[in-house]
Order: structure tokens, then sequence, then C-alpha cells
């Protein structure tokens, strides 16, 4: 999808602060409150910008674990590769999941209470599943750069 200038800015700047009022918004990329309100409307419309999501400081609620496991499937029919997929989806503590190229099929983020309780849903879950899987587990120990939004400006640098 072609954006202009003033999209761009505007998707920049709701990553930055997705809490923004409109004025302010407006403010910042130099148009009137009625058409920036207009632009991102249509951006949400088209997909642009998607669902807003607090985040949450995990640490501060209550005791919590973040796993990385690297799953390989046995078999690599598609039906396999859905029904998996189908399985993950169903797993709230599946935070997201990578389809990827490389040594592994997928890479899974799992947040858990515990190592226990990550150990019991892997195995029960992703072992005991349809498909025949390898898997490896690898505790996130400390998170020492968060996700703060695409890097836009130079992903975007020198579109039209």
């Amino acid at each position: 999808m072609a954006l202009d200038r003033i999209d761009r800015k505007i998707v920049m700047e709701i990553q930055r602060d997705g809490r923004i009022s409109n004025q302010a918004l407006a403010d910042r990329i130099g148009l009137s409150p009625s058409p920036c309100l207009q632009r991102f409307r249509r951006l949400e419309k088209d997909g642009v910008i998607g669902p807003f999501y607090a985040q949450v400081d995990l640490d501060r609620l209550c005791p919590n674990v973040m796993v990385l496991t690297t799953v390989s499937l046995d078999t690599a029919g598609h039906e396999d590769y859905r029904a998996f997929e189908t399985l993950v989806a169903g797993i709230p503590e599946i935070i997201q999941c990578f389809k990827v190229s490389g040594d592994f099929d997928y890479l899974l983020w799992f947040v858990c209470r515990s190592v226990a309780d990550y150990h019991r849903i892997s195995e029960k879950q992703i072992e005991d599943g349809p498909a025949k899987v390898r898997i490896a587990s690898h505790v996130v120990l400390d998170r020492t750069k968060d996700f703060k939004g695409m890097p836009l400006e130079s992903l975007l640098a020198g579109a039209s």
C-alpha cells in the first residue's frame, strides 16, 4: 500500500504514542484536526493501523516466566502445519508464534506463571498434540530491549 508523506507521519506518531489526541496528532504533523482524523480513520480501515493494546508490566502484577520455544515438526505435510497452528492459536500462554525458515519450523513466545506451568503446557499440549514435534526451550533471563514499535523511519526511507 502506498502511503504519502503525511500518512507516514501519522503512522509514526501513532506508533510512538497510541494515546495521542487527534488535536495533538494534527499539530505534530501539520494538519488541521478534521483531515487528520479522516486520514487516521482511513489508515485504520485499510488495516495499516491495527488495534491498540496497553503494554503491561507483568513483573508488577504477578510471578511470570517468559520462554522462547523452537519447534520442529517431524513431518512436513500442509495438514500437519495447519493442525499445529490451530493448536497454538488455542493456547493463551503462547502470546506470539512465528513460522520461520532454518533449523526449526516455529518460534513460540510463551508467558506462564512458572517454569512448571510452562513445562506442563508444552508437554501436554505441544508434545502430545496432533503433529509429532521436537521442541527446545529457552527461558528468558532478562529483557534487555523491549519492543517500542517498528523502525518505520528506516523502513520507509525513500518511499514515495
